[in-house]
Order: C-alpha cells, then sequence, then structure tokens
C-alpha cells in the first residue's frame, strides 16, 4: 500500500467505465435534490481513468466494494459498502454512492488520501486504509 499524502491535489482515482456510465447517470438524475454531491461526483467520474474489467487495478473503490477508511480529522476509523441508493442502509454500513462520503470514496485506492468537504461543507482528509471487492460467482 502506498500513502499518498493528504493535499491540495486529489489522487489518482480509476474506475470501471461500464459503472461509470451507470454512477453518472445516477448523479445526473439527483442533480435537483443533492446538486452539490452530484456536482462532486460528476467532477471525479470525469477526471477519473477509466478501465474494463480486465485492466481494473485491484485496489480501488468500485460499487460493492468494502472500504475501510480513516477520518484524519476526528482519528475515527470506519469500515463501510459502496452501494447504489436503493442498497444503503447506515445502520448496516451501505453508504449510498450519492452521499458526501461516498462520492469522496469512490475510485480511491488503498493508501490514497482525500480532502473532501462534509455535509457541513467543512475539508476534511479522508485516507483509504482497505478496499476489498466481494467475490463474484
Amino acid at each position: 500500500m502506498i500513502n499518498f499524502p493528504c493535499g491540495h491535489e486529489r489522487p489518482p482515482i480509476h474506475l470501471l467505465a461500464s459503472e461509470s456510465d451507470l454512477v453518472a447517470s445516477l448523479a445526473l438524475q439527483s442533480e435537483r435534490s443533492q446538486p452539490l454531491v452530484a456536482a462532486m461526483l460528476l467532477e471525479e467520474i470525469e477526471r477519473a481513468e477509466l478501465h474494463d474489467p480486465e485492466s481494473m487495478p485491484p485496489n480501488h473503490a468500485r460499487l460493492n466494494s468494502h472500504v475501510q477508511f480513516l477520518d484524519e480529522k476526528t482519528a475515527q476509523v470506519r469500515d463501510v459498502q459502496l452501494v447504489l441508493p436503493s442498497d444503503a442502509n447506515i445502520a448496516e454500513g451501505r453508504i449510498s454512492i450519492l452521499t458526501p462520503m461516498g462520492a469522496a470514496l469512490y475510485g480511491l485506492a488503498d493508501g490514497a488520501c482525500i480532502n473532501w468537504p462534509d455535509l457541513d461543507g467543512n475539508e476534511r482528509p479522508i485516507r483509504v486504509m482497505r478496499v476489498e471487492h466481494p467475490q463474484s460467482g
């Protein structure tokens, strides 16, 4: 795992091309109800390097990934699963890709750190500690 410094420059992100189309579509649909999150998510998708399943780096957060991250401001470690809005359940640790935290984590690799606004608009340094993908099949 490479630890990227948590600076002003955003770390590189890698996404599945097919998945990014779905997430971009959801973001566009939510522009009226969640304009800030939708804009942030679309901006992240725009700057992402897109891959097909065979070339996708293995340690980047995508839909259904389990992500352990550290909020460097509060020193709180959390384990979450990134999911579509219809599957979200915060009590069970499933967060929607259309939340500020879901948008922040999407596409990041183990060790990446990003400064990301919270619900109140305050910058929070978020460090990804581990990314795991569910077993398919």
